[in-house]
């Protein structure tokens, strides 16, 4: 598994006779076919001399050609297409040395477009009836090429002009160790971006929901109304998680949760410095002991 600065498809060329590798990519983002030429829907043609259906053929041809043309002569060197490239369009491609990408998801396209610097165009044609590829729909990036991993091909979109985008190689054994990894490393993502909303951390290792289970259970009992049953009820719900994390590391989740009762009572209930620094303590699932997370560096947001 590795971090790469760019962008990665899990996807091969279109045709292995394109170049494998493009310095200093012009990239082009299209949502639309780039196939032969079809007459639209409802459209017919009456032909009286069959020898005009060969003309018929060759002009739907030119019509793609043209269309490949403009995107070549703008300057792009790699395109990138959410629909289908044909092999005649491939062919006109590879002759002018383009590397081409077909069926990319269309939500991958579109974070392309935004870091390269690229227009996500749907079709060609202008408000005069004319097709017109301007260069500066083009984004750029550093390199695009293609490299092997494992038994798949990928490619690699690096050095954008407009971002920092980074993407996450993950390589395992099978498909279940690598979903397990993916969600692990959504947690760790996920974790560092409420970190950097909300500006704060806690101690973590059941410490936070154990402090607050023993404030509100001596809490409920200063109420003299029903609500006490609530309060106790929610305090006592808290401690799930503490004896969640013991029981998942095959601990004696009684003992630990009773230990870690003990410190943070110690420490909301009396005025000696040195014990105020129990309301930190937490599970240290490694060693079966409970321990000053805050120390240990054992964070939460």
């Amino acid at each position: 598994s590795r971090l790469v600065k760019g962008y990665v498809l899990r996807m091969a060329r279109v045709s292995q006779q394109m170049p494998v590798r493009i310095e200093g990519a012009k990239i082009a983002c299209l949502d639309f076919n780039l196939n032969k030429y079809r007459l639209p829907l409802g459209v017919q043609i009456l032909v009286n001399d069959p020898k005009n259906l060969d003309k018929i053929r060759q002009t739907e041809l030119d019509i793609l050609k043209a269309r490949c043309q403009k995107i070549i002569d703008a300057g792009a060197n790699v395109i990138i297409a959410t629909k289908a490239v044909d092999d005649v369009a491939a062919k006109y491609f590879v002759e002018a040395g383009v590397l081409a990408l077909r069926r990319v998801d269309k939500k991958d396209v579109r974070r392309i477009a935004k870091s390269t610097g690229a227009s996500l165009l749907t079709t060609l044609a202008t408000p005069d009836g004319e097709e017109v590829f301007d260069p500066s729909f083009l984004g750029t990036a550093q390199e695009v090429y293609e490299e092997t991993v494992g038994d798949d091909q990928y490619i690699f979109i690096k050095g954008f002009k407009h971002s920092a985008a980074c993407s996450i190689l993950i390589r395992g054994a099978n498909d279940l160790m690598l979903d397990e990894i993916e969600r692990s490393i959504h947690d760790a993502i996920c974790v560092i971006k409420r970190s950097l909303e909300s500006g704060f951390v806690v101690a973590g290792g059941g410490s936070v929901e154990m402090a607050l289970a023993v404030y509100l259970d001596d809490f409920a009992r200063t109420l003299g109304t029903r609500e006490q049953i609530a309060v106790a009820e929610f305090a006592e719900a808290l401690t799930v998680i503490p004896k969640t994390l013991a029981t998942n590391a095959a601990l004696d989740a009684t003992d630990l949760v009773a230990k870690l009762r003990v410190f943070h009572s110690s420490a909301q209930i009396t005025d000696d410095p040195a014990k105020r620094d129990f309301k930190w303590a937490g599970l240290d699932l490694l060693n079966g002991k409970v321990r000053n997370n805050l120390t240990a560096g054992v964070l939460e947001p």
